[in-house]
């Protein structure tokens, strides 16, 4: 559990109601109690599974595919589908190149693990067996297996039709830095690295589908961020009415972005279940998640930083480099790693003048899609660790060059040079309460004082901002497919007083069903435990985009609220007939309406609505259902932001990082549960702690990836995590309802920035230059062995 701490409260933040209080999750119970359903638990009769050939090589011409004798009914390749309409993947700009990803290849693969074939069968082991059967013909082709190389004049390429390796090739610009460069006495250069992951959910991707008889409609089950959004797309896709589709996510067990795009492997189940009389299921592995599930971070940077005499940013200028593998995912696409990386590079410091220049290249790896924080690690972990390394060059502390150059609270609403307009908060704030949190001078005192088994001490910080809720605006200015602008709630009440909520986002382990009972609970004057949420499903729930992109609590819970308080209207009405009293002379609480000392419940008035509508006001009509869509008044976005403070003991020897404390000071609004918050800024930092020390999927020559397993591919577990403690800034947003920013992102940005900063700290004194991650022992070893060996050089040159 956090240390939970608040700063500063803001006045007009709630005191008072269930906005606020730190509700234990309601969905809880039924996980822990092994009670949950995911697609893997959805017993449908008759149900044979499903297992894929997948390419062994990296690039190649598919000659054939060969079925095996007498098993010919139970193999299918690209051919056997019937006609598929591929979706266009990425933004609507003509300059963006856009790739067909066949759900089986056809004609050509492009890297392995591409699905070639599928084999169906009574069990998944059987599936396997007889995929193992499947003859697959292939003739090799060159292999692009590095972004930067492959932009390269005379380079191999993916496509051969494209002039060069990219999907596209943008810029993005602010200020004058030539004139920044003229003036900079400091300018330091630098070239990072973030390696390829993959998202690991708990619950890999798994798709279940059937033909339902009796309601003439074809039914898929599907573990996915966003049910409506991928019926959409299957629609599309098979050419099926929306109206004949029915999409049901169930449980759901993580997703972190990489659930919220339509891969292969899900079109190629529906697909066949529309030609079977029995049902199919598909349940990804860990092996087939590592391999071809949606990558990402592979970001290179190459980055400049000038400042003046003084420490102050002049100007960042440089290229940033994104490995978007072989296809675009639908339906954006990774065309907005490289523009979002840029434009987020300045953070939160007063930096006037940028230029970089961002290519999105084509490899022969897997999809490049969304994972939590989305290009933001990349482009705070470059900013941050320019600045300490600046600050290392002018040989102060990295603290006073922070402290000089953040954007403090009286400047605020604050356009980056990036066009991002941060819009409440207090920066300097949230860096002295990580400095007061991490206990920087006894850091300080202890590194001074050595360690007894050699050990060297390091303190590093990292501040990241966050952009959240953002509507129509921001995604339109992004020229994306689909506009994710708003979210949608029915709030309905029962005949019994209590109340069902349907709502088009999808929870996947961010405690939906308890902070959107919370508001609801909230607005009408009831308790959590008396509101239902349901979602996941488009055979009952208003349309919704999904849950992503730190977005949920800000849109559904503003929809939520607003239809709440539509039926909280309605239910002042009726009450007011039944207390023969005014409707602006009652209020909600307890499960009633009040007048006076008068009050009649819930039940009566849904009672009355319901079974007895000669009771209700003649203006009133009869049911208690409201339904209302929510977009926040500002279509850019809150800006969550956070201060994250490391502390690390590092073998100099061995190269080994233990990481002996780490400190969050972050401010997202006003919180609807902060026990739900500090859940989600712990599980943010686990998965940074991973990005920057563990998780890496590095490929050979031939574009083999080299970690296909969790005996290859490391992720951090409880015997390397610190104890994680949480101070919260209340800084509520004034366009959202409550003043809510999101926070779902937030905490997985920050910590490559910091831990990679504490490990340079900890051998500042030896010139190494740690810029990649994960930052492994091998690799903190080889950049201490490369400063050694530059310094004897210089001195056999001096």
């Amino acid at each position: 559990m956090a240390e939970q701490h608040t700063l500063e409260p803001d006045d007009h933040a709630p005191t008072t109601g269930w906005v606020g209080a730190s509700v234990l999750r309601k969905e809880d119970a039924r996980h822990l109690d092994g009670k949950g359903m995911f697609v893997a638990d959805v017993i449908i009769p008759r149900t044979r599974e499903i297992a894929f050939v997948r390419s062994n090589m990296a690039h190649a011409t598919l000659i054939g595919v060969t079925k095996p004798e007498g098993h010919a009914h139970q193999v299918f390749t690209a051919a056997d589908l019937g006609e598929i309409d591929h979706l266009t993947a990425g933004p609507e700009i003509a300059a963006f190149r856009n790739t067909v990803y066949p759900p089986l290849a056809e004609g050509r693969v492009r890297f392995a693990g591409q699905t070639v074939a599928m084999c169906v069968a009574g069990s998944r082991a059987e599936a396997e067996d007889l995929a193992d059967q499947v003859g697959v013909d292939l003739d090799p082709l060159a292999v692009v297996i590095d972004a930067v190389d492959a932009m390269k004049p005379g380079a191999a390429k993916v496509y051969d039709s494209w002039q060069d390796g990219a999907f596209m090739t943008s810029a993005v610009k602010g200020g004058d830095v030539k004139a920044a460069r003229g003036k900079a006495k400091f300018s330091v250069r630098r070239q990072f690295k973030m390696a390829r992951q993959t998202c690991n959910s708990l619950e890999g991707r798994g798709v279940l589908a059937y033909y339902d008889r009796r309601l003439d409609e074809l039914v898929v089950y599907m573990s996915t961020q966003g049910p409506h959004v991928m019926r959409m797309a299957l629609a599309q896709c098979l050419k099926i009415p929306e109206h004949k589709l029915r999409v049901i996510a169930p449980d759901v067990g993580g997703g972190f972005g990489g659930k919220n795009r339509l891969t292969p492997e899900e079109i190629a189940v529906v697909a066949l279940a529309r030609q079977v009389d029995y049902p199919v299921r598909w349940i990804e592995d860990r092996r087939e998640h590592i391999l071809a599930s949606a990558h990402a971070r592979e970001h290179w940077y190459d980055i400049t930083l000038h400042a003046d005499a003084e420490g102050t940013f002049l100007g960042l200028e440089g290229e940033v480099y994104v490995d978007a593998g072989a296809y675009s995912l639908w339906p954006v696409g990774a065309f907005a790693e490289a523009s979002m990386a840029a434009r987020n590079l300045p953070g939160p410091y007063r930096i006037q003048d940028l230029e970089i220049r961002n290519f999105t290249v084509a490899t022969n790896k897997a999809p490049l899609g969304p994972y939590r924080g989305v290009a933001r690690p990349g482009a705070c972990f470059v900013i941050e660790r320019m600045v300490d390394e600046l600050a290392h060059e002018m040989g102060i502390d990295p603290m006073d060059l922070r402290q000089r150059n953040i954007v403090t609270a009286a400047e605020l609403p604050y356009t980056t040079v990036g066009e991002m307009v941060l819009d409440t908060g207090d920066y300097p704030a949230s860096l002295r309460g990580a400095i007061e949190l991490i206990n920087s001078d006894a850091v300080r005192a202890r590194q001074k004082q050595g360690e007894p088994d050699g050990r060297r001490i390091g303190l590093g910080f990292a501040f990241y901002t966050e952009q959240s809720g953002h509507g129509t605006a921001e995604w339109t200015r992004r020229k994306s497919r689909v506009v994710p602008g708003y979210e949608s709630c029915v709030t309905r009440m029962m005949p019994d007083g209590t109340v069902l909520l349907l709502v088009g986002i999808q929870s996947h382990g961010q405690g939906m069903e308890t902070t959107l009972a919370q508001i609801a609970a909230h607005e009408l004057g009831l308790k959590p435990a008396q509101v239902q949420v349901r979602h996941g499903d488009t055979g009952i729930s208003p349309f919704g985009f999904g849950t992503f992109a730190s977005r949920s609590i800000v849109m559904a819970g503003g929809a939520v609220a607003k239809s709440s308080r539509q039926l909280a209207d309605k239910l002042r009405a009726i009450g007011a007939k039944l207390l023969q009293c005014a409707p602006e002379d009652t209020t909600l609480a307890d499960g009633q309406v009040m007048s006076g000392s008068g009050g009649v419940s819930f039940a009566e008035i849904g009672r009355a609505a319901h079974v007895r509508s000669e009771l209700l006001p003649e203006d009133v009509d009869p049911v208690l259902e409201e339904f209302a869509t929510y977009e926040p008044s500002v279509s850019g976005g809150a800006f969550s932001y956070a201060t994250h403070a490391a502390v690390v003991a590092v073998d100099p020897d061995t190269g080994s990082v233990e990481l002996l404390d780490y400190a969050v000071c972050e401010d997202c609004g006003t919180m609807i549960n902060p026990l739900i918050v500090d859940g989600q800024v712990m599980g943010g930092v686990t998965q940074g702690i991973g990005t920057a020390l563990f998780e890496e999927i590095p490929y050979d020559e031939q574009g083999q990836p080299l970690a296909t397993t969790l005996a290859e591919y490391l992720l951090p577990c409880a015997s390397e995590l610190p104890r994680i403690r949480v101070k919260h800034l209340v800084t509520p947003s004034t366009f959202t309802e409550y003043g809510v920013k999101g926070v779902g992102e937030g905490g997985a940005i920050a910590p490559p920035g910091a831990i990679v900063n504490a490990i340079s700290d900890a051998f500042k004194e030896t010139g190494a230059f740690f810029n990649t991650t994960p930052c492994t022992p091998r690799r903190i070893v080889a950049a201490l062995d490369a400063a050694r060996d530059a310094h004897s050089s210089h001195e056999v040159g001096a």
